[in-house]
């Protein structure tokens, strides 16, 4: 009964992302009025794999209408954050402190990722590893100004993660906040690259490795996203 409430209310959170109500959700999505109403009420359990792609096709109609930020999806059917919002461009110094500042406002937010829906809490270590950490230390010129550039879609970034792997906390380093170990996924994202006249010429693409802690709660926490590397030479074009 727990899970199936916790699908209903999942659910009416996808018909609120629309603005739409029962009904005219229901005429959008092809899907019976009354089948609407009993999946947010519980009373039948919706498939979880029909939530999964109903939730990424209502994610990317609403990417579509911020051109800021939206998701693609490459020729092996992988998934793509293509960041527009670039608040780093090639010739500014990166103020990491101030990313920081920015970060903490992303503390306490909860997201989800699609392919396995599990929730990515925020807690208060993001923005400092992310800032900070010995992997952001390491990266230099165009890998450096990627990973500044992420911010804007942290939570596409979350959203589209997958092929999840697991290790240990090794010799208990992080304490009680990775007692049950890591996770780390691979996530991509594009970063516009202009021509000498400011029209858009394609993507630099970049793949990253998401790490997740997890804690003692038994919550998943995100702590930072690592190894940001570009995987071509030539832009994706659109």
């Amino acid at each position: 009964m727990g899970e199936q409430y916790t699908i209903a209310e999942r659910m009416k959170q996808l018909r609120n992302i629309t603005g739409f109500n029962r009904a005219e959700f229901a005429r959008q999505q092809g899907i019976p009025l009354r089948t609407i109403e009993e999946w947010e009420a519980g009373r039948r359990k919706m498939p979880e794999y029909v939530l999964r792609l109903l939730a990424y096709k209502i994610l990317l109609e609403s990417s579509k209408k911020d051109q800021r930020i939206h998701i693609i999806q490459d020729e092996n059917n992988k998934s793509i954050v293509l960041i527009n919002d670039i608040r780093f461009k090639s010739r500014r110094n990166i103020d990491w402190n101030e990313i920081e500042e920015y970060l903490k406002e992303y503390i306490g937010n909860t997201y989800e990722i699609l392919e396995t829906c599990e929730k990515i809490y925020i807690g208060n270590d993001f923005p400092d590893e992310f800032c900070h950490s010995k992997d952001k230390i390491r990266l230099k010129g165009a890998n450096e100004k990627a990973k500044a550039n992420m911010i804007s879609a942290i939570e596409e970034l979350i959203y589209i993660a997958a092929d999840r792997t697991e290790t240990e906390d090794y010799q208990g380093k992080h304490g009680a906040k990775a007692k049950k170990g890591w996770y780390r996924y691979d996530t991509r994202f594009g970063i516009p690259k202009y021509d000498e006249n400011g029209e858009l010429e394609g993507y630099h693409i970049y793949s990253a490795k998401m790490l997740v802690r997890r804690d003692e709660d038994g919550k998943l926490y995100l702590y930072d996203f690592v190894r940001t590397k570009k995987e071509t030479s030539s832009p994706l074009r659109q």
